[in-house]
């Protein structure tokens, strides 16, 4: 019987060095009554998960309704933090580990995958991310330039330092691969005059970019396009490319490929920003404890995490050199609990959106598996599970004259000064 467990339980959750009540099936409870956690089970098999520490399992009970949990999110990930029995990060990779997640990898990201994943994840409901995201919308990790920032402050902020990186000008041609909801296609045009292009998998976001543009007025100067990567026609290359937030969708067996189509679609000499989340182990493309299987399951279908020099050496392999590399780990974390903060003051609002889409039942667990996603994710980035890395990149150009005689054939700067000086000139974002 399960019940002998409880002696064991009862002695874990006293050892947590975060303090949590719970109470068990038949109602006995177990811990300090006052707790600013409390995990109510209604099954007796649920115990044997939180005996052994496994998150990701106790994290779909939650999701299932058949665990309940009161508290603040904080409190709930400070509690799932004491309860890891490892670093969920240390993975023992082997030959056959490392030969099954090629196979998966090859077999979820077929263009028809992809595109099934994309949808499955946003294209849940626009109203639903606007309760939690910034006014614009953009849903990947900010940049607190400064501590006292506001989200949407530091979200433009975000914006505007990828645009000062690929070096805008005004008539270049820019693609932003896999848009979002437009946030940084629209800033580029606007506020640096480029000439933008953005692709998207997702009807919702193509539909709500396509009407952005037709309000601002830009149909002349922005397209979104409804397309996968692999279809971009390369007859006329960009000087300037981003992808933000996206690759984590590519899946390891297609990541030389994805960066030699960038490579193609770049002109000799051009810049491309590729931001998003890497791995925190160089072993492991997703989190132990049963955390990733529950994101695969619940959130990102197919999603893959490299470590940073896996994905700096696939980009070497597609003909891209690196040029800039930031860690930016500690913004998404910042980023993450805002999103949480925001998510959490807003539940009945929530509810009511996804119960109005996707039904009150199916509404529920969808609201309960993002408020566990959100927090969850801040905590990995707090405890360096995950990262987040900016990498910048070129196109080698053959006799680029730009530095010539003075050690490198690039027109790439020597300083990164051209990233943090106040911006000149009335074609740029104000600082």
């Amino acid at each position: 019987m399960i019940r002998h467990l409880v002696p064991q339980i009862e002695s874990q959750i006293v050892r947590l060095s975060s303090p949590v009540a719970v109470q068990l099936p038949a109602g006995q409870l177990l811990g300090p009554p006052g707790a600013p956690v409390k995990m109510s089970f209604s099954h007796w098999s649920s115990l044997t998960r939180l005996r052994a520490g496994q998150i990701g399992a106790l994290a779909e009970e939650f999701v299932e309704g058949k665990l309940l949990l009161e508290g603040h999110m904080r409190d709930v990930m400070a509690v799932a933090v004491s309860l890891l029995p490892d670093n969920p990060v240390h993975i023992d990779a082997g030959w056959w580990t490392t030969l099954q997640r090629q196979i998966r990898s090859l077999r979820a990201h077929t263009p028809e995958k992809d595109a099934e994943q994309i949808q499955f994840h946003y294209d849940v409901s626009d109203d639903f991310y606007a309760l939690w995201l910034d006014p614009r919308r953009v849903y990947s990790c900010a940049y607190y330039r400064d501590d006292s920032m506001t989200l949407a402050q530091a979200q433009e902020a975000k914006l505007d330092h990828i645009c000062r990186k690929l070096m805008l000008q005004p008539g270049e041609r820019f693609l932003d691969i896999g848009a979002g909801w437009g946030g940084l296609l629209l800033w580029a045009a606007e506020h640096y005059g480029v000439e933008a292009t953005g692709i998207t998998l997702s009807k919702n976001q193509h539909a709500h970019v396509q009407r952005l543009i037709a309000d601002k007025g830009l149909q002349g100067r922005v397209r979104m396009e409804l397309c996968d990567y692999r279809q971009l026609d390369e007859s006329q290359p960009y000087d300037k490319i981003s992808s933000v937030g996206m690759f984590e969708h590519v899946g390891r067996a297609n990541m030389t490929a994805y960066f030699r189509k960038i490579r193609r679609l770049l002109a000799p000499g051009g810049l491309v920003m590729n931001h998003g989340i890497t791995a925190g182990g160089p072993d492991n493309d997703q989190l132990g404890a049963g955390m990733g299987d529950f994101i695969e399951k619940y959130i990102f279908p197919g999603g893959q995490l490299l470590h940073v020099s896996d994905v700096l050496d696939h980009m070497a392999r597609g003909g891209l050199e690196m040029v800039d590399t930031e860690n930016l780990r500690p913004h998404y974390a910042r980023t993450l609990w805002d999103w949480s903060d925001a998510l959490e003051a807003r539940l009945d609002a929530a509810q009511q959106v996804l119960a109005a889409r996707s039904g009150s039942e199916r509404g529920e667990k969808i609201l309960r598996a993002y408020r566990l996603y959100l927090a969850g994710s801040a905590m990995g980035f707090e405890q360096g599970w995950l990262s987040l890395h900016q990498m910048l990149a070129t196109r080698p150009a053959e006799g680029a004259s730009g530095n010539a005689g003075k050690g490198a054939p690039s027109v790439y700067p020597f300083s990164r000064d051209y990233m943090y000086a106040p911006p000149a000139g009335p074609g740029n974002a104000p600082g």
